[in-house]
């Protein structure tokens, strides 16, 4: 039986709410736009799902882009499978080169924030010729994430939560509180407005679903314990880092470190925008996406 949807579409007509069997699971992907035009892939990030793209996908259509948004494994109207091995990155950006083929396309434009850019540079990286040019948003390269976890003091005490993420059953516990007070909170580290009541309706709709908060977990409980490398370090498509300064999580010295492992590279800062840039600046992030799509200089 298909799940209701948790959200409402995008308000455009091509707009739909679609399934699709990838990587031995089943993904929801809103999908808009015309079949036959250049493909784009957004990809959410924690704790969100497709919607984090909704006002992102009209523009993109109109600009003359066939638009992918998938719930990602683990959440929403996606499959949630058991187990910790399912969350493991190489498997996440399986599933996306497999939803791209599912298009009958061979590469695509990918935009990826927060967890979703991990899966964009893993993707870029272990399935070079399936991106076309990568869109990364608030997200180290994985080689500087490493090593900045391991040297930084300070990137060690923001990503707290992660380490905390490890433990059994209790973060659900913990996430669940309040109804869902403490996910909540990780927004309203954006500017006042972002979210709006409504929009963390749709969230905790989504939160609740049967075994999503232990997906969602899991990709951070995979990161560290079933942790697997890429085959190569270096981006080959050109690439568009786009950095909210002010973000609380991750250091924004990240960010010019990540494009020594672009072959063409290029970082545009929002000094007063938070780790939730493409919601707080969403019509500059659209330009600043067409613009590298269309092949804008480096």
């Amino acid at each position: 039986m298909t799940p209701e949807p948790t959200a409402p579409l995008p308000d455009i007509e091509s707009a739909e709410s679609t399934f699709r069997e990838v990587n031995g699971v089943r993904l929801h992907v809103v999908a808009a736009g015309d079949p036959d035009d250049p493909l784009v892939v957004l990809l959410h990030g924690f704790p969100e799902f497709w919607y984090e793209w909704r006002d992102h996908v009209g523009p993109l259509v109109e600009a003359g882009y066939r638009v992918l948004v998938p719930d990602q494994r683990g959440y929403n109207l996606s499959d949630k499978p058991d187990g910790i091995e399912a969350y493991r990155i190489g498997t996440l950006s399986g599933d996306i080169n497999a939803l791209i083929d599912s298009a009958g396309r061979e590469s695509a434009h990918v935009v990826g924030h927060d967890w979703g850019a991990a899966v964009a540079w893993d993707l870029a990286l272990r399935y070079p010729g399936s991106v076309d040019r990568l869109g990364i948003i608030n997200v180290p390269h994985p080689t500087v994430f490493e090593a900045t976890l391991k040297s930084s003091p300070r990137q060690m005490r923001k990503s707290w939560y992660m380490f905390f993420f490890q433990v059994p059953r209790i973060p659900e516990w913990a996430q669940r509180r309040g109804d869902f007070q403490r996910l909540i909170d990780a927004f309203q580290t954006a500017e006042e407005g972002t979210f709006t009541d409504e929009d963390i309706d749709y969230y905790r709709a989504a939160w609740r679903r049967d075994g999503a908060l232990t997906g969602m977990l899991n990709w951070y409980r995979a990161l560290f314990r079933a942790g697997e490398d890429p085959p190569r370090e270096r981006v080959e498509a050109p690439t568009l880092v786009i950095w909210g300064e002010g973000d609380k999580f991750l250091l924004p010295e990240m960010a010019p470190k990540s494009l020594e492992y672009c072959v063409d590279g290029r970082l545009e800062r929002f000094p007063d925008a938070s780790h939730w840039v493409p919601h707080e600046r969403r019509d500059a992030v659209i330009d600043l996406l067409v613009d590298h799509f269309e092949g804008g200089s480096s």
